[in-house]
């Protein structure tokens, strides 16, 4: 297949056009008791719900960011997303197929909708296998999908490497022979060598240092807005966040808090645990500014809070927070899970 053939894969952009969306998903862990421990002192496994009823829809050529503390649900609700885990509730589409149920049906299927999904993970070196040259890695998807022959992978995978900044005579080295921020540029070559619809980035420049942040965020808003690629971004860093999304969506505690346009949640954010997240950000037009801690500790997932699970960190909590689980109601263009901001005391 000729890389003109190659580029006919790759659907019109479409504005609008839903391509990934989850609707009310949910993960639940079972955790490990010791076989000794459930005999003699009758301790049941316990259960973690790394994710509860999250929903949210992404349209081509837009970028939905996913930020909270460590252990609120992130990489688990990506891992949903592109099939890596099964959900115990709810369901993940892309381009209107359920991907759990196309995964698990016929081969043909399974590899079509494969080939519209990819994923970048936080560390590119785990995810690069270290006895294969970089040739051979970028151009394992498309030989797999069979969309070039083999003859045709010398020339197809220069071009990839080109694209994300790499020599093409980078084919012959090993993913030991690059720097955190080449190997995973290698990653993102890899990740767009099928031409997907949809891309996952799971904190993808986390381990890498500022300058090497930047040059990565910049090669994957380009290739983004170039692709109209549908992008779910994972990431813990605010100001990350500001710079590649169109929309923001905070979890706490596996759930959905806020979603909403960027514009509107860093000018006005209403859930309180967003708030508490923007004020410790620093501000350098405002260097003076004392920066406001997040305050208390993530709850014991294994022993969540009843009703609202922010309410013992909230300064804002009432009675009804601390029985009534808050509902993601619709505010305009915003949706916010919160009793306060309902009632309209904040």
């Amino acid at each position: 297949m000729s890389d003109h053939s190659l580029a006919t894969l790759e659907r019109p952009a479409t504005p609008g056009t839903v391509v990934a969306e989850a609707r009310g998903l949910g993960k639940t862990f079972a955790m490990h008791v010791p076989w000794t421990d459930r005999l003699l002192r009758s301790v049941a496994p316990g259960r973690i719900h790394a994710v509860e009823d999250v929903s949210f829809t992404i349209s081509r050529g837009r970028t939905l960011a996913l930020v909270g503390e460590s252990g609120c649900g992130k990489s688990t609700l990506a891992r949903l997303m592109v099939g890596l885990e099964m959900p115990t509730a709810g369901s993940a589409w892309v381009d209107r197929l359920d991907v759990q149920a196309t995964l698990a049906g016929p081969a043909d299927g399974a590899r079509a909708l494969r080939r519209r999904m990819q994923m970048v993970f936080q560390d590119p070196y785990a995810s690069l296998d270290p006895r294969w040259r970089v040739g051979d890695i970028v151009a394992e998807p498309l030989l797999e999908q069979g969309l070039i022959l083999p003859a045709q992978a010398p020339a197809r995978v220069a071009a990839l490497l080109a694209s994300v900044g790499l020599d093409g005579f980078d084919v012959r080295k090993f993913p030991h022979q690059f720097s955190g921020g080449q190997r995973q540029r290698i990653s993102i070559a890899r990740a767009i060598a099928t031409s997907p619809e949809f891309l996952v980035c799971d904190e993808p420049t986390s381990a890498l240092d500022v300058s090497v942040q930047a040059q990565v965020l910049n090669l994957l808003v380009d290739l983004q807005r170039e692709r109209a690629l549908a992008c779910l971004f994972i990431s813990h860093n605010l100001v990350v966040v500001r710079y590649v999304a169109d929309d923001v969506g905070v979890m706490y505690l596996g759930r959905l808090v806020e979603l909403a346009p960027k514009a509107e949640l860093f000018a006005a954010p209403r859930h309180p645990y967003t708030r508490m997240l923007l004020a410790a950000v620093p501000d350098p037009r405002a260097p003076e500014r004392e920066r406001a801690p997040v305050l208390g500790e993530l709850p014991d997932p294994l022993a969540p809070p009843a009703g609202c699970a922010f309410h013992p960190r909230c300064p804002h909590a009432n009675e009804r927070c601390r029985i009534e689980r808050p509902l993601l109601l619709a505010s305009g263009p915003v949706r916010v899970a919160c009793h306060a901001v309902e009632e309209g005391r904040i």
